[in-house]
């Protein structure tokens, strides 16, 4: 045998992956902004949680801000996809700036009911993550106090409530469904009259992710997810990956590699969180490529074909 051939190695790749619709949507929305305003366009936070797309845009003339004082007068801001408090576009509209809101229509609708469950005098208990953007924008919908945060299943241990039977609760898009489910469990328990949002919050692309990633772990050695350390649905899916008995690592790009992880290796799974481009799946199974004969094979568990619409005066930009 030629002592320099590489060895063989299976890459085994989650479908579906990567950019879900309300990531693509949003960063249509500032792409089409510069293009109909030109550049410089404002983003207050991120506009989805990934390095590299962050860098393409500031390369396109986005400049990214954390809050709205920072934005000059005269100039459009865009909000990012994680949604934010009324009191910012509250705020721009008071300054005179031109805004678009890049708010994940999933997220949104998590907004809209928020609204209506305080409307009718219920006290929401919100699963969710302390400090994560969307949380910030969701609690930021209702009047201070009517809402609660569960982080965990002790948490929903300890929660006091007022009014047993005056409850309902949401949720966070991207969490892990099954800690969801864990800690809904106990509020069940504990508030049977608690009332469920219509349907589901978490979010099909991160449901659908994470499920990808369950059916990946159980053919392979080990499980690389592409994705940003900030991003929820990112660190859910390496959360997954390990619950299902499989070794993953998060990294960011291809560079962050490491092969002294694939000793003993012989199937790798590779998937992308939400906000993470195709392009930086391709470079990581190039990377591999230059120490491993890959090959590689999709392994798809649902077929994802959904899109939202832009907001109008974009569309024909």
């Amino acid at each position: 045998m030629d002592a320099t051939a590489k060895p063989p190695l299976e890459l085994l790749i989650a479908a579906p992956r990567g950019f879900c619709a309300g990531v693509d949507r949003a960063i249509r929305i500032v792409e089409l902004a510069i293009e109909k305003y030109g550049a410089p366009v404002y983003v207050r936070h991120e506009i989805v949680h990934n390095k590299y797309v962050v860098d393409s845009l500031k390369a396109k003339g986005a400049i990214f801000v954390e809050e709205l004082d920072q934005v000059p007068d005269d100039v459009p801001v865009v909000f990012s996809a994680h949604g934010v408090p009324k009191a910012v576009p509250a705020k721009a509209a008071e300054r005179g700036l031109s805004y678009l809101d890049a708010t994940c229509p999933l997220v949104s609708k998590v907004h809209r009911q928020a609204e209506r469950l305080v409307a009718s005098g219920r006290h929401i208990l919100f699963i969710g993550h302390a400090g994560h953007p969307e949380v910030i924008g969701t609690f930021g919908q209702v009047p201070a106090g009517t809402m609660t945060l569960v982080e965990t299943v002790s948490d929903a241990e300890a929660v006091a409530v007022g009014d047993p039977e005056n409850l309902a609760f949401l949720t966070q898009t991207t969490l892990s469904v099954d800690d969801t489910a864990a800690v809904l469990a106990v509020l069940k328990r504990r508030f049977p009259a608690i009332l469920a949002p219509g349907a589901d919050d978490i979010c099909y692309a991160t449901s659908n992710r994470q499920s990808a990633v369950k059916a990946l772990a159980e053919q392979v050695d080990m499980v690389l997810v592409i994705g940003s350390p900030k991003s929820s649905n990112s660190m859910r899916l390496v959360e997954v990956a390990v619950r299902n008995g499989t070794r993953s690592t998060l990294i960011q790009r291809a560079d962050d590699i490491d092969f002294a992880w694939f000793e003993g290796v012989r199937k790798v799974g590779i998937t992308a969180g939400a906000s993470a481009p195709e392009l930086l799946v391709r470079e990581v199974v190039e990377r591999i490529g230059t120490r491993f004969e890959v090959s590689e094979r999709e392994v798809e568990t649902v077929a994802e074909n959904i899109a939202f619409k832009l907001p109008r005066g974009l569309e024909a930009a």
